[in-house]
């Protein structure tokens, strides 16, 4: 494919795609149409997603109605204290005279681990490798797993019985965490309408297929950004090594994510170039949970939210005097 920025024809088939999924995982989650959004721009920047929030507001439902919308296998994991990370990953099985791999639930597109940190530290680590470079490494021998491919996972609050925290490794391996709140009266009163004689998620069709997406992800990949908002993402990142409210920045991972986000956020939008609208309204769920508060900012009751958030508000945005700019090439 033209490594050119994307057409008007490209960019209004990925419009007609994501709109339409995101009209169907309305369907199943109302009310939640920003947090739809922000996990489409994650599936088209290729990126995984982590849904943090307390049992039964809909993390695990979400992430099963992103799966639906994608016609391509799906693996299920439900983390728990005694899983092995073999289970995750696949087993080498002697028959026969012979080993025979026994691929596991991670060979799939589209990976649902539900309850992430509920599995020990040893289990949650088998994912790494999955996540940073899509193969699996067993007894010597990698194997490539397909693209592409997507990890949507689901965490209950670490102040919660029976959970382990994520170790910053693993939680830099996402690009993305949400949390999802709970919904308003208006919008749970829908829920119990629609709830009442059928499960949303079972009338929920497949809008593209694997290929279908490999091709979308291409597309937004190919989006514009220019030398002064590359700077802006720069400088947004660095500032959260330099902060004194944070004792662990973000780290050039997180530069590249931000800036992928962007460009995935930029296509749906139906353009061919990021505009700093688009970091900073992926900064958030992009940067927030790869920092560590100092001490004396979490007594003072802050979160990476806030900090984000001011650094947001503190950093120089750039201007240009037309879009044009951060249009040309």
């Amino acid at each position: 494919m033209s490594q050119g920025p994307p057409t008007p024809a490209q960019l209004a088939e990925l419009v007609d795609v994501t709109t339409a999924m995101r009209t169907g995982i309305d369907t199943v989650l109302a009310g939640r149409s920003e947090l739809v959004g922000v996990a489409l721009t994650v599936l088209l920047a290729q990126g995984h997603l982590l849904v943090e929030d307390v049992p039964g507001v809909g993390k695990t439902t979400l992430a099963k109605a992103l799966a639906r919308t994608i016609d391509a296998p799906v693996g299920r994991i439900q983390f728990t204290p005694d899983l092995l990370p073999s289970d995750l990953t696949g087993v080498n099985l002697y028959r026969s005279g012979q080993f025979e791999f026994r691929p596991g639930p991670v060979f799939a597109h589209v990976v649902i681990g539900d309850e992430i940190n509920r599995a020990s530290p040893k289990t949650q680590s088998a994912l790494l490798e999955c996540m940073q470079e899509g193969q699996v490494t067993i007894d010597g021998h990698s194997h490539q797993l397909p693209s592409p491919f997507l990890v949507v996972a689901t965490q209950n609050p670490v102040e919660m019985e029976g959970t382990y925290p994520l170790p910053e490794a693993q939680r830099d391996r996402f690009m993305a965490r949400l949390t999802v709140g709970y919904p308003s009266a208006a919008d749970e009163l829908e829920m119990l309408d629609a709830r009442e004689s059928v499960d949303p998620l079972d009338t929920l069709a497949p809008v593209t297929d694997a290929a279908g997406l490999g091709r979308l992800i291409e597309i937004a990949r190919r989006t514009h950004a220019s030398d002064a908002l590359k700077r802006y993402v720069v400088d947004l990142v660095a500032a959260t090594r330099d902060d004194v409210a944070l004792r662990l920045g973000a780290s050039p991972r997180a530069s590249i994510q931000l800036l992928r986000a962007a460009r995935a956020r930029a296509a749906m939008d139906g353009r061919d170039h990021v505009l700093p609208d688009d970091v900073q309204a992926l900064a958030v769920p992009v940067l927030a949970h790869r920092v560590l508060l100092s001490t004396a900012a979490r007594l003072a009751g802050r979160d990476g939210d806030q900090v984000v958030g001011d650094l947001l508000a503190r950093i120089p945005v750039p201007v240009a005097s037309t879009t044009a700019r951060w249009g040309t090439r």
